[in-house]
């Protein structure tokens, strides 16, 4: 069933949805169908790359759809920290700098280190000012959606090729509300192997082993929850019958799920359908112009296991100010920030911050930066054949890997060696030279990029790097 929906409030922001920026045929308004069509659990952690599959869009125009929507107050973000064992949402926050480094997860009482490549996922929820869902009261949901909807994502996939949610719910013995001071009753057939207590409310949990000959006679068990633990902590069972009664003391309610596992089962990581990484907004312009004020929290950061860095510079940019003046040099400086950022966006990137005439962008992969790189040069080309007499010698390098998202002078930043060496990389450039590193080339899909262009091999050694670095300097079409 549908959601009880505030027209008016619809209208309104949809129709400065519509003029935030160009849109392609219908995006707006298939998104409009979404809210007016979609039940509660389609409204609740709407995933950009599911939308888009499902409502024929482009994956990045259904990110920036979503962004824009949020911009709006269609819908809210929810950063969650996912754990990749049982797709448990282990932690919501609301915003960026509230995500945590370290975090572990209740269920399956694993620790992590989190990374905006993985772990991190960001969905998007209908505002409560738009449309009512039960999922704005999870007080209120029944067992199964609380545990496994409202405190789990969709999008995991045990390794043969099931949903986790799907193949859980095929494995559930029994999943209950234990009241405060009240219990609980689970009657099941148990099987060889294990069965399971998890809950989503806290990180107490409890195995009963089942082993030995089968019984046909009902084996009566009763454990106590105690906050952080179950008593008994052990219960010798059979397999057959089984009356489970869970007593909970406390003066909180907590979720029960009992759950079957055979022998052979494992300590698993799960797969995950697509879903919108931290690297994927934090190197999206679209998130970094509306949502400026998103910045990481905490002095450590957050790390990013791998993303692509650009740096560019004016060869001869003093010579240039000399020769035609300040104002005319500061606008043509200018001018050049919005040929680069233009091509940062259509490759999928997001500009950093400018250093005097300098641009450093952050892109989710190098082929990425390689393809903006060539479409910098060609823009910087393009106004030199009109503007012989003040040509802008345009200098590019690349490189990529392992960096920290952090927050300097109240903005995202990045920092790290990967960094580092992608600023000394451009300094090796000539004017409308690209130079990228050896890392950069061999990444998928960049030779492509770089099929028809002049390429020529050189080592470097930059200082703190400690051993010589494969750099590729890369000439333009037509260059020997």
């Amino acid at each position: 069933m549908a959601s009880v929906i505030d027209e008016r409030a619809l209208d309104e922001r949809l129709a400065k949805l519509e003029a935030a920026r160009g849109w392609s045929p219908r995006v707006v308004s298939r998104l409009e169908s979404l809210i007016r069509e979609g039940d509660d659990t389609a409204l609740f952690r709407v995933n950009p790359f599911t939308l888009a599959a499902e409502r024929g869009l482009d994956p990045a125009e259904a990110t920036d759809l979503l962004l824009h929507a949020t911009a709006q107050g269609l819908f809210e973000m929810d950063w969650l920290l996912i754990c990749p064992r049982c797709a448990c949402a282990v932690e919501s926050f609301a915003k960026l700098r509230a995500v945590m480094r370290q975090f572990r997860c209740p269920q399956c009482h694993n620790e992590y280190e989190a990374a905006m490549d993985d772990y991190i996922a960001i969905y998007f929820n209908i505002s409560p000012q738009i449309a009512a869902t039960r999922y704005q009261q999870p007080q209120a949901l029944d067992p199964f959606d609380y545990t496994f909807h409202y405190r789990g994502v969709r999008e995991g996939r045990r390794p043969d090729g099931a949903l986790y949610i799907d193949s859980t719910r095929a494995a559930l013995c029994g999943i209950e509300f234990v009241p405060p001071e009240g219990a609980a009753s689970f009657g099941f057939t148990a099987a060889p192997g294990m069965v399971a207590g998890v809950s989503a409310d806290t990180e107490a949990g409890f195995a009963l082993q089942i082993s030995g000959e089968p019984v046909t006679g009902t084996q009566p068990v009763r454990l106590a929850y105690r906050g952080d633990r179950y008593e008994p902590a052990e219960v010798p069972l059979a397999p057959g019958p089984v009356q489970l009664e869970i007593a909970n003391p406390t003066s909180h309610r907590i979720a029960v799920a009992v759950v079957q596992f055979p022998p052979d089962a494992g300590d698993e990581f799960l797969t995950f359908d697509p879903y919108l990484t931290g690297k994927h907004l934090l190197t999206s312009q679209t998130f970094k112009s509306l949502f400026r004020s998103e910045v990481v929290g905490g002095a450590q950061g957050i790390a990013i296991r791998d993303i692509a860095i650009l740096f560019t510079d004016i060869r001869g940019s003093t010579a240039l100010y000399q020769r035609i003046g300040d104002l005319n040099a500061y606008e043509l400086v200018q001018q050049h920030f919005d040929w680069l950022r233009e091509a940062t966006v259509r490759h999928g990137g997001a500009v950093v911050k400018t250093i005097g005439d300098a641009v450093m962008a952050a892109y989710p992969d190098a082929a990425h930066a390689v393809a903006a790189a060539l479409d910098m040069r060609a823009a910087a080309e393009r106004y030199n054949l009109g503007q012989p007499d003040r040509p802008v010698a345009l200098k590019i390098g690349v490189h990529h890997g392992t960096a920290i998202a952090v927050t300097m002078n109240d903005e995202l930043d990045y920092f790290g060696q990967t960094v580092n060496i992608a600023a000394r990389v451009q300094a090796l450039a000539d004017a409308q030279e690209i130079c990228v590193t050896g890392e950069v080339r061999d990444y998928p899909g960049v030779d492509a990029l770089l099929a028809a262009l002049p390429t020529r091999p050189v080592t470097a050694e930059f200082k703190g790097v400690g051993r010589p670095m494969p750099v590729i300097r890369i000439g333009g079409p037509g260059v020997a």
